[in-house]
């Protein structure tokens, strides 16, 4: 079996707490820069979205404007697939009692 000497929980010890501040420090001076490239880059995909949204609205709006005075689109609504099951189960009629 093993046995755990005083210096080798020492050094354990040691190695955890040397791993822990190195890797706050390192977080202190590159955390900041991390960040800043994610905000970028949520920025840009926000921005993209942005524009495909609106470049879609003003499509529309062009597509409407090119329809003169007086001429009338119907857009029909699509069919409703679903078929309704009517064998869930039987209705029942409550009443409030007083």
């Amino acid at each position: 079996m093993f046995q755990a000497d005083f210096s080798g929980v020492i050094r354990t010890i040691l190695i955890v707490l040397l791993v822990y501040f190195g890797f706050k420090i390192i977080l202190r001076y590159f955390g900041p820069m991390l960040l800043k490239y994610a905000m970028k880059k949520m920025g840009r995909k926000f921005e993209q979205q942005f524009n495909q949204q609106f470049n879609g609205a003003q499509q529309s709006a062009q597509q409407h404007n090119i329809n003169k005075e007086g001429n009338v689109s119907i857009d029909k609504k699509p069919r409703n697939r679903r078929k309704s099951n009517k064998e869930v189960g039987e209705y029942i009629d409550y009443e409030e009692i007083d």
